[in-house]
């Protein structure tokens, strides 16, 4: 299938890894939190789409085995090709090696209430989140 890209939802407990989006004219949901992800890149698949990106925005390393929930969603921009949205575990030992890059202005550990409480956090990827946190009672 094609998509358009991808986010994901590294999860260390009831805790998410957010990034806080630039702030810059233009770009959408500029300086709201957001999820590390991005666009797809040539005929690369859904789960190495977020592995690359998990990698350039945050220096950590994550394998496709370890995606534990994923999800295709519309594309509010391409109708014709989805995103995904993917849940991924963590551990202690990753958050201590992440070397924030320069696609963001920050990073931090959110819990997931917060996440889905927040008024500057991408709204439609709150909405997967309660999907996910859904799918598991």
């Amino acid at each position: 299938m094609e998509f358009n890209g991808v986010k994901i939802v590294l999860l260390c407990g009831d805790q998410a890894v957010v990034i806080l989006r630039d702030d810059k004219p233009g770009l959408d949901f500029a300086g709201y939190w957001d999820f590390p992800g991005g666009g797809r890149e040539d005929n690369e698949s859904p789960e190495a789409c977020a592995i690359r990106e998990t990698s350039e925005e945050l220096s950590i390393k994550i394998s496709a085995k370890s995606i534990i929930w994923k999800k295709h969603y519309p594309s509010a921009k391409y109708p014709d090709a989805p995103s995904y949205f993917m849940v991924a575990p963590i551990t202690n030992k990753q958050i201590l090696v992440i070397a924030f890059t320069n696609e963001g202005q920050d990073w931090k550990l959110m819990s997931t209430t917060e996440i889905l409480a927040h008024p500057n956090f991408v709204p439609d990827l709150k909405n997967r989140l309660k999907d996910y946190l859904d799918s598991k009672l």
